[in-house]
């Protein structure tokens, strides 16, 4: 009898242990790359004429990524999807950048100006504690078009940054496909304006009414190419150093899941920088970043979705996804 009920109870923890996996498994078993190459080669398409921000090729992205939240199932965070901004700056002969913030909107106001109506895109599944949000993030506006070049005018931006849009995509619907309700709030953020000085992020960040419920902001800006040809699964991953559990979480995860990356662990103090992880830096907000390095396409009308490395898109955001359902449900780190 004592042997039956010893049997009983090494099967009910084997089984609670593989139930309280499922959730997971299930997010990750959703990530796919039939699934980026569709949001990305949409997004990096010459119809959407470069998506410079505050143009009509960025208003079509946010657009379509609006439709891909109500399709997935992912709330508004407000009562709209769309955070509309305003930035500012002197007339273009004068020397002068995009701001954001209010008292440099002022000053520049009086004077012969420029302004650009943008929109950041926000939706957010609720978690079960209300008062603690994460956001996992990556901005979708590029360079636009130069109707002067010869030959490719347009900047699709395949890598920079349609890849880290996809990302935020898969791993929104990943959440909504464990089935569970994470513990803290999951925003999922799309930056308007990123490439004229981090416009959205800043936006959302001064304007914020719980900035400080913020645990962890997880970016991504260009997670799609080889920075060296010998190096396919290598990949920038970039923390918060004071936060040393985020460098663990992957390296456990990439052994647990076998992930095909080869992470360039780099904590750093004040990641400060320019993407928009900087945005939540700058206050004090934990950040992760994914980023694969530079390479000759680089803000050039040649990032097209044809030299994309799509394994390293898909592990990437499989991992990023683990990292994020940390942040939404782990209670220290």
């Amino acid at each position: 009898m004592k042997k039956y009920n010893l049997l009983v109870f090494v099967f009910s923890c084997i089984a609670t242990t593989l139930f309280a996996q499922m959730p997971v498994e299930k997010g990750l078993k959703s990530i796919n790359r039939l699934s980026a190459e569709a949001y990305i080669q949409f997004l990096a398409d010459d119809e959407l004429q470069g998506r410079e921000a505050g143009q009509h090729g960025a208003n079509l992205a946010s657009s379509y990524i609006v439709s891909c939240l109500k399709v997935i199932g992912i709330p508004s965070l407000g009562e709209d999807y769309y955070q509309p901004f305003e930035a500012y700056r002197k007339e273009r002969q004068r020397k002068g950048r995009l701001e954001v913030n209010p008292d440099s909107i002022a000053i520049i106001k009086k004077g012969v100006h420029q302004r650009y109506d943008m929109r950041n895109v926000l939706g957010m599944i609720p978690g079960k504690n209300s008062d603690e949000y994460v956001i996992v993030g990556a901005h979708f506006d590029h360079l636009g078009m130069d109707p002067m070049l010869h030959g490719d005018h347009i900047y699709n931006g395949a890598d920079d940054n349609a890849s880290g849009v996809s990302a935020v995509l898969q791993i929104a619907k990943a959440f909504v496909e464990t089935g569970k309700q994470p513990e803290r709030n999951v925003i999922f953020a799309f930056w308007d304006g990123e490439e004229k000085g981090l416009l959205g992020s800043k936006y959302f960040v001064q304007n914020c009414s719980f900035i400080k419920d913020i645990k962890g902001y997880l970016n991504f800006d260009m997670i799609g190419r080889n920075n060296k040809q010998e190096q396919p699964k290598h990949v920038v991953y970039f923390y918060t150093e004071a936060n040393q559990s985020f460098g663990k979480w992957l390296r456990e995860d990439i052994k647990k899941y076998n992930l095909q990356l080869e992470p360039d662990y780099r904590p750093w103090d004040k990641p400060l920088s320019g993407s928009d992880n900087a945005s939540f830096a700058s206050v004090g907000i934990p950040v992760i970043w994914y980023h694969t390095d530079g390479h000759p396409d680089y803000h050039l009308p040649s990032d097209e979705s044809s030299r994309l490395n799509w394994d390293k898109i898909v592990e990437i955001t499989k991992a990023s996804f683990l990292n994020a359902w940390n942040l939404a449900n782990e209670k220290d780190y």
